[in-house]
């Protein structure tokens, strides 16, 4: 009787591993598109950031399925590279473009 039920429950896991595998994936194929695709910087740099979170979620659910918390540091660096960059790009598109340069791209 309880060996039926730790068989039902390890059943009940695997499926819900192979939905996390699958929709994980889905999530890292389609902002890997976007990264790709485009159309502007801010969309890509976006994209990326959804793809780094979708990894720092494969770790965390790799770190939940086999019950250790080795990676814990491995998620914070993942996180900090994902927020620091995600301040250069911001930077980087928010500084005004100089004067010179617009007469320069008008006259082209």
């Amino acid at each position: 009787m309880i060996a039926d039920a730790v068989a039902a429950d390890a059943a009940i896991a695997d499926s819900l591993v192979a939905v996390a595998i699958v929709l994980l994936s889905v999530a890292a194929l389609v902002a890997l598109y976007r990264v790709i695709a485009g159309p502007s910087l801010v969309d890509r740099v976006i994209a990326s950031d959804v793809l780094l979170t979708t990894l720092i979620i494969v770790v965390g659910t790799e770190m939940a399925i086999n019950g250790h918390t080795r990676t814990i540091p491995l998620m914070v660096a993942l996180a900090a590279v994902g927020i620091f960059g995600s301040v250069a790009v911001a930077r980087f598109v928010s500084r005004p473009v100089p004067e010179s340069r617009l007469t320069q791209e008008e006259e082209l």
